[in-house]
């Protein structure tokens, strides 16, 4: 029994983030590691000439502070009882994980387009979309909702729960800091080219394995919620590297050929223009309901990371209790 230890917080704090999701009212780690990033880069620019070497050394202390800071408190938790420690690793793995949230947000721009509002539907779209959202039309605000869901259902949700499985809630903390870093700084403009290289490099290294495992977990999932499987992973296999991401289109792709609808094409961000190429086939409009089969399919997918992510905790830690 003492092997399954290991795997207790990741589950409930997968359960506890799909009950209540993430508190807005509280202190959150990620934002705590946001203010850390921005903190630091404007040390960087202030005090460096090389920014390349700049935004090294930012990562290197975002990624040491960010681990360091959990591992030390759940040592200490875990050596004061370890019902405590499990009860604290719970609550932090509930921290890095954000299937609610991205249901909940999403959800909102489903319903806005099911009432008609499009203005509603553009707003609720542009709080969890980085384009430029003025421009897009109802089609376009769906499917800017859909592949939303698609990309972070790996980045907000089963990357994290993978890297739980190597490393629990000290794992998942490692992951996310360099997630977060990758979000704030890794742009290719101008502006990040240099001081975000070393942050968005290390997080497509990341995220390669958990974003391929994660696409063909979502080709099993299609199955589980009616949808179509073996679409979903011809169209993965095809227009899984159309991206300027390695990873970003993995799951795109296979949500796209589960539903049979067209995602991605050209984008505006900060005015710009950037084109890029469709991911998936036109077989039918899309609608509002795509949003919610796009949900549908990141808990399943996400439970079956869960269930890969608790047998690896109990494989690789369970001999040591």
């Amino acid at each position: 029994m003492k092997c399954l230890l290991p795997a207790i917080p990741v589950i409930l704090g997968f359960l506890l983030d799909c009950i209540i999701g993430d508190p807005y009212s509280l202190p959150h780690p990620i934002r705590l590691i946001g203010k850390l990033i921005a903190a630091l880069e404007k040390l960087v620019r202030n005090r460096m000439k090389n920014l390349r070497l700049g935004g090294f050394l930012l990562a290197l202390i975002v990624v040491i502070v960010s681990t360091v800071t959990p591992l030390a408190l759940l040592l200490v938790c875990y050596r004061i009882h370890v019902i405590f420690g499990i009860a604290v690793e719970t609550v932090l793995c509930c921290y890095m994980l954000a299937a609610k949230c991205l249901c909940k947000e999403s959800l909102k721009v489903c319903k806005a387009a099911e009432s008609g509002d499009t203005e509603a539907a553009r707003k609720a779209v542009s709080m969890i979309v980085g384009r430029d959202t003025a421009v897009l039309n109802r089609d376009g605000i769906i499917r800017a909702g859909v592949e939303t869901v698609a990309e972070n259902a790996s980045d907000g949700v089963t990357a994290p729960l993978f890297y739980m499985g190597l490393g629990g809630a000290v794992g998942a903390f490692f992951y996310k800091s360099v997630n977060t870093m990758d979000s704030m700084i890794g742009y290719r403009d101008e502006k990040y080219a240099d001081i975000g290289r070393f942050a968005a490099k290390l997080d497509d290294a990341l995220n390669f394995i958990p974003s391929r495992l994660t696409a063909l977990l979502m080709v099993t999932a299609a199955t589980i919620c009616g949808l179509d499987a073996r679409n979903a992973f011809r169209i993965w296999m095809r227009d899984r590297r159309k991206h300027a991401s390695p990873n970003s289109a993995q799951t795109e792709s296979a949500c796209a050929g589960a539903l049979h609808v067209r995602l991605a094409g050209d984008a505006w961000y900060f005015g710009k223009l950037h084109r890029k190429p469709f991911i998936g086939d036109d077989d039918r409009p899309i609608e509002p309901e795509d949003i919610r089969r796009a949900n549908r399919l990141m808990y399943a997918t996400s439970v079956l990371m869960l269930i890969i992510s608790a047998a690896a905790r109990c494989a690789i830690f369970g001999g040591l209790l």
